[in-house]
């Protein structure tokens, strides 16, 4: 996975203050289609109408795994995922998709929320990737809010395809289109693989041992 830089240390207390603000896939959705009708800012509005399309793209061609429904039969105790995103962010419409069909295969025992970067600074700065702000970044958090995983803010193949393509000065203004044909082309399959470390994480942690 993306190398994460801890540079701001968070407590229990702070975990569980950023669940209750988070709001649910449904409403992140809701507030989606309101940003899209009010933002004053063209360019945005182009990236958030272009990701509601990948969101229904996603939650209609993706299929989980009978491994993967499998492992989260075997969640025993209940599973925090706290994922930090904003609308016009693509990576975020390509895998928000996949950890709401998951949560809702895991009868309770993953617990999805959304916060937003731009109102979560602290958050946010707790978990930079290579120094910058990348979105989406999860945080997997056990039921007493001790941390058993992070993952983001794609694809650990992507991130390396993104990383190459930055680099080359001819693909480095569009590396966004040949990232996307990739995420068509996997079907989400790395993305998959990733979430089920995060599950087996989860199941390794004794969540009473840690209170």
């Amino acid at each position: 996975m993306t190398t994460t830089t801890n540079t701001v240390k968070l407590t229990k207390s702070d975990y569980k203050s950023f669940l209750q603000q988070g709001i649910s896939y449904q409403q992140y959705k809701q507030n989606m289609a309101e940003d899209l009708a009010l933002n004053e800012d063209l360019k945005t509005k182009e990236y958030i109408h272009l990701n509601q399309r990948r969101m229904v793209r996603v939650e209609k061609t993706y299929t989980p795994s009978l491994e993967i429904i499998q492992q989260l039969k075997k969640l025993t105790h209940k599973t925090y995922w706290l994922v930090v995103t904003e609308h016009w962010c693509g990576d975020a419409s390509q895998n928000l998709p996949v950890f709401n069909a998951l949560a809702e295969l895991s009868d309770g025992k993953i617990e999805l929320k959304l916060v937003y970067r731009d109102r979560n600074d602290e958050l946010m700065n707790a978990y930079l990737t290579n120094g910058t702000r990348s979105i989406p970044k999860l945080v997997q958090l056990d039921k007493h809010f001790n941390v058993t995983g992070i993952w983001g803010p794609r694809p650990t193949v992507a991130q390396k395809l993104v990383k190459e393509l930055k680099a080359n000065p001819a693909t480095a203004a569009t590396y966004g289109n040949e990232l996307h044909a990739w995420y068509a082309k996997n079907k989400n399959q790395e993305l998959e693989k990733e979430t089920a470390q995060l599950l087996y994480r989860a199941t390794l942690f004794c969540a009473d041992c840690l209170s």
